[in-house]
Formats: structure tokens, sequence, C-alpha cells
């Protein structure tokens, strides 16, 4: 059985401020090992579920966080900021699973500790087909074109219910309960990575259950930039329509090229000088 872990980092348990999820600090140091432990407790649940092979695609930030060598269940490490398919380079139709680990609320989600969709300095809202979509909504585009499902999220409850409408069932696993942009009451580590544990081996037990990602075709991305330069530079994208001055839709049959799309977008973006 062949899984697949885009791992995030804001939605690990105790994180709480963007000095403990960007180096060099010896904040950044401590938290990046909480993440491993919750990644490795990822895997040891999909192993005890039958799972036999695994690719970690690290996708927060500079996209190298995780040390290799202490990857449990010898999965293969996919890191590098340089990615085409950006959080979910490596995914194929080949993986029976894809799990994402330490997922954070979207930018629209004010309530939920650390929340952002990809660029936190360009981005206000994104929504999917109408609806709020964080980055595991984005994402589910990608699962959805290779026709695999979803079947686990970690982080706070915020990010679970903002999946739930594109992963439906999908198993979830509550380490934190955000308070504010810069506050969240966390469970111990330990109970983080034995929950976490736990939901890979529950998620991989009830396979068969699982359908790809409920996600509509033709499918709409709607994004709401803080400001009206955000928006114009994304316009240089192909498919991209103005709706309003901050304001872009992204629309296609194909939920691959939505995503890529998107990603294109963010790129763009992150060339606007502060």
């Amino acid at each position: 059985m062949k899984v697949f872990l885009s791992t995030d980092m804001e939605g690990t348990a105790g994180v709480v401020d963007w000095s403990q999820v960007r180096g060099p600090a010896t904040e950044y140091e401590y938290y990046r090992a909480q993440l491993q432990a919750e990644v490795n407790a990822a895997i040891d649940g999909a192993l005890a579920a039958g799972g036999t092979e695994f690719l970690v695609n690290d996708s927060h930030s500079t996209m190298q966080n995780l040390r290799p060598d202490e990857l449990h269940g010898r999965a293969s490490y996919l890191s590098g900021k340089h990615k085409p398919m950006y959080m979910m380079e490596g995914l194929d139709a080949s993986f029976d699973a894809a799990m994402f680990v330490s997922y954070h609320g979207s930018a629209g989600a004010t309530s939920s500790v650390l929340h952002h969709t990809y660029n936190p300095r360009a981005i206000a809202e994104v929504r999917l087909n109408g609806r709020i979509a964080g980055e595991s909504g984005v994402n589910a585009l990608v699962a959805l074109a290779y026709g695999v499902p979803v079947v686990l999220i970690s982080g706070d409850q915020v990010t679970i219910d903002e999946a739930q409408p594109f992963c439906p069932g999908i198993e979830s696993v509550v380490v934190k309960e955000s308070v504010s942009h810069n506050a969240a009451l966390s469970v111990h580590p330990e109970l983080a990575r034995e929950r976490i544990r736990d939901g890979a081996r529950r998620a991989l037990d009830r396979l068969a259950a699982f359908e790809p990602p409920a996600i509509t075709t033709p499918a709409e991305l709607t994004v709401r930039f803080h400001s009206a330069a955000f928006a114009e530079l994304a316009t240089h994208i192909r498919t991209a329509e103005r709706q309003a001055d901050n304001v872009i839709t992204l629309r296609n049959d194909s939920p691959l090229d939505l995503y890529r799309s998107f990603i294109a977008t963010v790129l763009l973006t992150r060339g606007v000088p502060e």
C-alpha cells in the first residue's frame, strides 16, 4: 500500500508564532523536531495498517525541514522549494492514499492560529466552487486529478472543518484548539503523536470506503488578494479573469491544470516587493 504525505508545520502541536516555524532559530530547531515526530507518527500508524511504501513531501516554507535519516518506514523524502507541483509534488495515480500532516486554517479563517493560504502577504481568501478553501482544499485538486483519496489531516479544528467539504469522511486529528492568530491550547506532544498514529491506522483500515476528493468539475478558484497590485499581476496567467480590483477567478475542466494555474499565480505574487 503506497502512501503520500504532504507535511506543513503551522499545524504542529504547540506552534503559535512565526518564529517557531522559520529558521534559523532555537525555537525553530525545537519545533522542526516536533513536526518530525508527528510525521513519523503518521507513518507508524500507516505501517500498522499495511502501508508498505511512503513518500514525504516536505511542503513548509523552504521545504527542507525534516531529517531524512530519521523518517520511519524508510520513507522517500522530497524536499526543496522549487517544485512544479509545490505541496503536492510527487503524487501520482500509483498512490493508494494521501495524508496532510500539520496543516493550518485558510487565509480567511481568522480564528485559526497562523492562518494563511500559500502566500500570507498576498492572498486574503480563496474559494473553491464557492466554498472557502484552505491549502487542504486547493491541494485536493491534485488528488482528484489522480484519483487518490485524501484520508487524513492533522491540525486545529478550523483546519479540519475547512477540509471536510472537499474530503468528506476524512480522518481528522485535532492536536490543538486555536484561540487567536497567535495563541492555541495544544495537547501534550506525546498525545498529539498518539492521536496522529491512531488516526493514520484507522484511515487506512477503512481505505476501501474512501473516494477521491468531492470537487465538481469544471472547477473554479476565486482568489481575493490584499491589494489590487497582486490581482493585476495575477492577470498575466492566461486563464485568470479579473472580477474586481483585488479579485480574480481561475476556471478549468482539469483539476490538475487549475492547480497549476493557481500555483503560477502564487509564484507571481511572491515577486511583488513589500
